[in-house]
């Protein structure tokens, strides 16, 4: 899990100014986006340095959020290229 959030913390831009966030096309509301998926990891770091341990659904979920979530901000322009989440990679090569 903790590997988890650093790379979406890596692949997503949370520090970007809010004018680049609001600037362009807006297919949803990147910077509501932006805000839930920091909350959700932040809840996980604090529940993790209590102790506890996620499943793996709770992995699947975190990891499933930040992919669409990834895929919103690309598409309204807030990210240039698309950088692979956790699971992203095996997901296509299945597929």
């Amino acid at each position: 899990m903790r590997l988890l959030i650093a790379q979406i913390r890596q692949a997503i831009p949370f520090d970007a100014p809010q004018a680049r966030i609001c600037a362009g096309p807006c297919a949803s509301c990147s910077l509501k986006l932006l805000e839930y998926l920091e909350a959700e990891l932040d809840s996980w770091e604090l529940r993790l340095a209590q102790g506890e341990r996620p499943g793996l659904a709770e992995l699947s979920r975190l990891a499933k959020s930040a992919r669409r979530i990834q895929r919103a901000l690309h598409r309204n322009g807030l990210l240039d290229s698309h950088t692979p989440l956790a699971g992203e990679e095996e997901g296509r090569q299945k597929g």
